[in-house]
């Protein structure tokens, strides 16, 4: 079995660096395809960059222009994900208790503050929705994470607006909840 390595570096004319790359035979462990080192800066190339699975491999302006729009969709439904797993949350409220506690108020005065708590059941199909829909945010946004890894910086550029424009599109009717204890945002 032949451990050796040979280093090689390719050059792709538009990214302006060199990336490495590993030939060689890799025995029992990578069925004689090579291995690719994977690149520490940000770069806007497009020829050979590989993305998430062996064998999705941008080799061209058209591909990578493919590539960005899936990307950017990819951040949109992250951020349409994250919007409506907190509307089907509020849909689906089972319980509602409400605790009141007293807080220290302006002048020495005491205050009372209002916390509702909410509940559900968990065998309940709005509940199992919320699993299923976490579980596929958390894959998009390990998907997500690993794209920007690439360094690829029109993929990056890709993720950073898809999830700027989802979360445009979805949030701006969220309510928000502003706490004037909290000091730490």
């Amino acid at each position: 079995m032949n451990h050796s390595h040979h280093m090689a570096t390719t050059s792709d004319p538009h990214a302006g660096h060199q990336h490495p790359t590993t030939s060689g035979s890799h025995g029992d462990h990578g069925g004689g395809s090579g291995m690719h080192m994977m690149a520490m800066t940000f770069y806007f190339g497009y020829e050979n960059v590989e993305v998430l699975f062996t064998g999705l491999v941008i080799n061209s302006a058209g591909e990578m222009a493919g590539a960005f729009v899936a990307v950017f969709l990819l951040g949109l439904l992250y951020e349409g994900l994250k919007i409506s797993r907190e509307a089907l949350l509020r849909k689906s409220q089972v319980s509602i208790r409400y605790n009141s506690m007293p807080v220290p108020g302006p002048n020495g005065t005491t205050l009372m503050e209002t916390h509702k708590t909410v509940g559900q059941r968990m065998f309940s199909l709005p509940h199992m929705m919320q699993t299923l829909l976490h579980i596929i945010q958390v894959v998009v946004s390990y998907f997500l994470m690993l794209i920007f890894m690439t360094y690829n910086a029109y993929l990056c550029i890709a993720v950073a607006a898809g999830a700027g424009t989802g979360y445009f599109l979805f949030s701006w009717k969220k309510a928000v909840v502003v706490d004037i204890t909290e000091h730490c945002h």
